[in-house]
């Protein structure tokens, strides 16, 4: 039974946590298990096209989705010369032109390292395989760059320093044939700050795909009312020819169009105010701004900023007395297992939430939900409803985004730093037409830098008060519940929130202003529309065709 039981546990469990050695074990494990039945589909596939192994580059691409599954690189090796008796030249050029990488993310904690023990247990044929790649790998390099001895302990796939760790971003990268990023920003970073020996040494490889998302989800199943509309005006072909929108915008100073684009929103903002009310017993007002952030919770994504400022609006109501065009703020989104910040952010979310929504004071201007298990289906909801959307992560810290992408497409203007995709599609909707807030990335790292949180938290008494209100009281009578965002923001804030917070605030102010006049306003949600062809995920799978895999179409 217990054989049994540890067995399903490989697809039972999802996400286990990495913080205990037997979450580290379960994880390795299915890794290995995915790519290795993986490996399996392909060589039988294969095997009814071709019976020489040696052209299978010209047959099959293996994209390494991040890290997740890097050993893919050595189980290719493993069948080739253990398997296949290959020798080890030709096993290694045929792995690497079969394997290309994508970086998803610049986190260090998605950049996997495993430990060296763990393999000697689980995969000891694997790590013989590493430990070879590796050693040919490093004469190469020592060969090469005789001078710069630093370069083999930066590019080695071993990492000396922790109890000998597995780097398998290394891996990924010496295994394959192209790296590429996900949006210009984030290609960039990743040669000139994740991984820059590596590009100094093989500049070749580096290429971008920045992210796109498909419109036949994300508009014409999730949003009925726009795709008929788009059909009306462009005919059937649009969802697989997404540049066609642009001819839309010839019609933004049509009143009937505009007219129309309005009382989509309108329809799509009832149907979600119907949902809230359904699940939660909250009523929203369908002619309110909704302010969304839909997205994984994560420090870097900072939620905290967002619900930073609804403290400070709902601060300056009951302390001034002042009144606001009524605005509702919808969070949603997923904590890891074991990310203790970023459940007490939700935890912080929900009590806020309860405190505001309680508050007649506040009745009919101010709202605030947290819609929990966020899925699919669920975003299908939010996104079409959605005034104003939330893509506020710490400059330099996000690869992409795709939720900023499907936002845009369906008609929400955006509040967001110079991070990820945010640039191009600013660039692609126009710098009037999205709220830019925020220090760049290069501001980002000169402030962590020097420390400069401590000057904003102590020379802004506004902000400190808003901060304070984590500790005060207000919310709940617990004042040590929510200390550690406190004691984060205060000590040591990673992120910048604080940095951010008043530009934030002042584009914040200036998108609500914006919303008061609706015709222009709804003018702009069709010019978001219209101009975001570029971002369809036919055109980033072209990119991939063309650029990595070496398919014409």
């Amino acid at each position: 039974m217990s054989d049994k039981i540890a067995s399903e546990n490989i697809s039972k469990i999802l996400y286990p946590s990495d913080e205990v050695l037997t979450g580290k074990e379960l994880r390795l494990t299915q890794e290995y298990f995915l790519v290795a039945c993986t490996l399996r589909d392909i060589f039988r596939d294969y095997a009814e096209v071709n019976d020489d192994i040696t052209f299978l580059p010209q047959h099959v691409a293996i994209q390494l989705n991040d890290t997740h599954p890097a050993l893919a690189v050595v189980e290719l090796m493993r069948i080739l010369v253990d398997e296949y008796r290959l020798p080890w030249e030709q096993a290694w050029e045929i792995t690497q032109n079969t394997c290309a990488y994508t970086n998803h993310t610049l986190m260090p904690e998605a950049l996997e390292t495993w430990p060296v023990t763990l393999f000697e247990k689980l995969l000891p044929r694997h790590l013989q395989i590493i430990f070879e790649i590796n050693h040919r790998f490093l004469e190469e390099v020592a060969r090469r760059w005789p001078d710069k001895n630093n370069l083999l302990s930066s590019l080695s796939l071993i990492d000396e320093h922790h109890d000998k760790q597995i780097r398998m971003a290394n891996l990924a990268i010496v295994g394959s044939h192209r790296v590429n990023g996900v949006a210009w920003l984030h290609s960039e970073l990743v040669k000139k700050q994740l991984v820059p020996d590596f590009y100094f040494m093989t500049p070749e490889k580096f290429i971008n795909q920045t992210n796109g998302v498909t419109p036949r989800r994300w508009v014409q199943q999730a949003n009925p009312g726009l795709a008929a509309f788009l059909h009306q005006q462009l005919g059937e072909g649009w969802p697989t020819d997404l540049p066609l929108l642009s001819s839309l915008e010839s019609l933004a100073d049509d009143t009937a169009v505009i007219d129309n684009i309005r009382a989509i929103k309108f329809a799509n903002k009832t149907a979600l105010s119907q949902l809230v009310a359904q699940r939660y017993g909250i009523v929203l007002d369908p002619l309110a701004m909704f302010d969304c952030q839909v997205k994984r919770i994560h420090e870097y994504k900072r939620q905290l900023l967002n619900i930073l400022h609804v403290i400070a609006l709902y601060l300056d109501i009951k302390e001034t007395g002042k009144t606001i065009a009524p605005k509702v703020h919808l969070f949603a989104g997923k904590a890891a297992p074991g990310y203790r910040m970023a459940k007490l952010i939700i935890q912080l979310i929900n009590t806020v939430a309860r405190k505001i929504n309680r508050d007649p004071q506040v009745a009919g201007q101010l709202k605030v939900v947290f819609l929990e298990d966020y899925k699919v289906s669920l975003a299908e909801k939010i996104i079409p409803a959605t005034d104003l959307s939330e893509q506020i992560s710490t400059a330099g810290t996000e690869a992409s985004g795709t939720s900023n992408m499907k936002f845009a497409m369906n008609g929400a203007l955006t509040i967001g730093t110079y991070d990820g995709a945010n640039i191009e599609i600013r660039e692609a909707v126009g710098i009037d037409n999205f709220y830019l807030f925020g220090a760049v990335a290069e501001e980002i790292e000169e402030s962590r830098r020097l420390g400069h949180h401590h000057n904003f938290y102590h020379q802004n008494p506004a902000m400190a008060r808003v901060v304070d209100t984590l500790v005060s009281g207000l919310f709940t009578s617990d004042r040590e519940l929510f200390a550690p965002l406190h004691h984060m923001l205060t000590e040591g804030d990673h992120y910048c929130h604080l940095l951010d917070f008043d530009s934030y605030c002042q584009a914040q102010r200036q998108a609500m202003a914006d919303f008061e006049l609706p015709e222009q306003w709804h003018r702009r949600a069709l010019l978001n529309i219209c101009r975001m062809g570029e971002f369809s995920s036919d055109r980033t799978i072209r990119g991939y065709a063309r650029d990595i895999w070496g398919i014409t179409c």
